[in-house]
């Protein structure tokens, strides 16, 4: 079961498509040497630079989400983040209803909500700034609609590592755009690119590579051995013919199980650092508790009283309860990270909840097998002690022998 829900999961999260939109070097006005399909958000971006004058001319392509909404292209002179960045926002002209297209400064300040998103010049050397819809004039704005931001740039000298931030939202209050929506495709919105190479920088790839092992190793760690080792503590201990077996069955799988948890805990740590400004707090904190409980949980094998001691009783009930909350907060994190992921309807999760599915099954015709045998040990020791097996066997035999010397 645990192979072959591996297999669905690498091939679920193997090379992918992650777009599918279609870049241009040719557009209604102008024509660039150079294109690039951006990872997130169908959005894509063709430019043509110019070394002798470090001069970029650039269009970017987008498209709205709401015929009330906004899209943005911007630059962030320090890294690929949203706060920082120098950007240029596309949305229809709250009085006139046309398409306008204003500069605006992401602060810390904007990021936090703290106040309104105000139009003000940039502090790049910015030339010349226009917006189009994709279709000409007579194009109107509603969900779905393509817009494209142009911009001709004046670079410093020798720098050609550009990081390109973009997004889009579903309102304009004023000449203010609000939030933006939070999946995990609107936070990841930002790239590097070489403009004079064309390539990408290998910071989004690794994030993407990060996530997909912090995601394959906790759902096999957390959400499948864990759960597998609580099983062989409950049910193999009651076969007799196991012996201790059970025991180091169950610390093996658990202490492989918290091991590999930890590796995956460290990545998502890891990511937490390489993604600035990204938080998942549900996500965050489920995964602490989970690994604080597995924690203690390995740790208090090391203080296991003996079974003569008075305390044992005590220890077992905390060993049960944590435990068994560590199990069920590893089992929810796992599908509360399937939904950070974006991927709540994914191949990968179905392959997970089968998995979890045929382990449960299992569990539940375990645990009626150790009912059944239960109550049939109890009702021949009730018999036993009524004296209706063994005690009549003897009694009908003494009964034979009297009616052997009567004849």
């Amino acid at each position: 079961m645990l192979f072959l829900y591996l297999f669905f999961l690498l091939i679920c999260n193997g090379p992918q498509q992650a777009f599918s939109a279609h870049c241009t070097t040719i557009t209604a006005t102008k024509t660039f040497e150079k294109c690039m399909t951006l990872p997130t958000q169908q959005a894509s971006i063709a430019w043509t630079f110019y070394p002798h004058n470090a001069t970029l001319d650039l269009v970017f392509s987008g498209s709205f989400i709401s015929p009330t909404g906004w899209v943005g292209w911007g630059i962030n002179p320090k890294s690929a983040e949203m706060t920082g960045t120098h950007a240029l926002i596309a949305f229809p002209d709250p009085n006139t209803g046309l398409l306008v297209v204003l500069p605006y400064v992401l602060d810390p300040t904007v990021k936090l909500q703290r106040s309104s998103l105000l139009s003000r010049p940039l502090d790049i050397h910015l030339r010349s700034s226009s917006a189009a819809m994709y279709g000409g004039r007579m194009a109107t704005v509603h969900n779905g609609a393509a817009v494209q931001i142009y911009a001709t740039l004046k670079l410093e000298p020798n720098r050609t590592k550009i990081h390109h931030v973009w997004n889009r939202g579903l309102y304009v209050q004023g000449y203010s755009p609000t939030i933006h929506p939070t999946a995990i495709t609107d936070l990841l919105s930002t790239t590097t690119i070489d403009i004079l190479s064309g390539t990408t920088g290998s910071s989004h790839s690794n994030i993407k590579t990060l996530k997909i092992a912090h995601g394959v190793i906790n759902s096999v760690s957390w959400g499948i051995l864990l759960p597998v080792g609580a099983f062989s503590a409950r049910y193999l201990r009651h076969i007799q013919s196991m012996g201790p077996s059970w025991f180091y069955a169950h610390a093996g799988v658990q202490l492989s199980g918290f091991l590999l948890g930890t590796f995956g805990f460290a990545i998502g740590i890891k990511l937490g650092e390489m993604s600035p400004g990204v938080v998942y707090g549900l996500h965050r904190k489920l995964g602490f508790a989970a690994f604080c409980l597995g924690g203690i949980q390995t740790l208090a094998l090391l203080f296991r009283p003996k079974t003569t001691n008075k305390f044992r009783k005590y220890w077992k009930s905390y060993h049960h309860f944590v435990g068994y909350s560590c199990v069920v907060l590893g089992v929810v994190n796992v599908f509360q990270g399937f939904e950070v992921m974006g991927s709540s309807r994914s191949y990968a999760k179905l392959a997970y909840c089968l998995s979890l599915a045929t382990l449960i099954g299992i569990c539940i015709a375990s645990e009626v097998n150790s009912w059944v045998i239960f109550c049939r040990k109890a009702k021949e020791e009730t018999l036993r002690r009524e004296g209706l097996i063994g005690g009549s066997e003897k009694g009908s035999g003494r009964m034979n022998l009297m009616g052997l010397t009567d004849h």
